[in-house]
């Protein structure tokens, strides 16, 4: 399959953070609103605490973007930006729909090689990132996935976006990931996978992950929202 050659970079405000590279990222996010994210943490935590939990994972999740090469660095919203919004950032609404819908329009609106992952995943690091952003990382591949642990998927690349390719796609099951990974093989690219992470869903996946990627702002939320004895 011939890949495109990528546009030539935006200039504007967001082109001055940041190293530089080929390829564009998405963060897809939620404005980290009590009541309206992460509502399957309540309980044991309450709406405010949840969505101070989600606002630690979307900090961390762009101060690991943000510290990886970019073409260009895009937030696409489902709300309106808050102070925890990065510089070098910018912002384009969601689309009505499903997920699949969404994520779609997403790509639709990308030109060029384009990496989209989401905000439930704060424990991913440059390094993690680093394989899907380098300079490199499109000789030989047309798309990089990331699998979730619970079925779904937190990274999808594609060097030439094409949105027909997640319409359709079953969201929020735990066979996502096979579909949606099936239609990528099945449409004849070449693709490679980042390694598999732990969305933060639940109570549970919260205490995980925060183990696992310590040094964080979301780890030290939950710290810090953990009682003495626990819940």
């Amino acid at each position: 399959m011939t890949r495109p050659t990528a546009p030539a970079a935006p200039t504007g405000p967001s082109r001055l953070t940041g190293p530089t590279g080929p390829t564009t990222i998405l963060v897809i996010a939620k404005e980290p609103v009590p009541g309206r994210v992460k509502t399957r943490l309540t309980p044991p935590y309450t709406p405010d605490e949840a969505a101070q939990l989600a606002e630690a994972a979307l900090c961390d999740t762009l101060r690991a973007v943000g510290a990886m090469p970019a073409r260009r660095r895009v937030v696409v919203l489902d709300g309106r930006p808050g102070n925890w919004l990065s510089p070098g950032f910018d912002v384009r609404p969601q689309s009505t729909g499903g997920l699949d819908e969404r994520l779609a329009a997403a790509f639709a609106d990308s030109a060029g090689p384009t990496l989209l992952i989401g905000m439930d995943t704060p424990q991913v690091t440059p390094q993690l990132l680093a394989p899907a952003l380098d300079i490199g990382a499109w000789d030989d591949c047309d798309a990089w996935f990331g699998a979730a642990e619970d079925g779904g998927f937190w990274a999808l690349g594609l060097a030439a976006p094409e949105p027909g390719l997640l319409r359709g796609v079953p969201m929020s099951t735990d066979h996502t990931g096979a579909v949606q990974r099936a239609r990528l093989t099945a449409a004849g690219l070449r693709v490679r996978d980042l390694p598999p992470l732990r969305d933060v869903d639940t109570a549970e996946d919260a205490e995980r992950v925060a183990a696992a990627a310590p040094g964080g702002r979301f780890a030290a939320t939950v710290a810090q929202l953990r009682p003495v004895g626990g819940r």
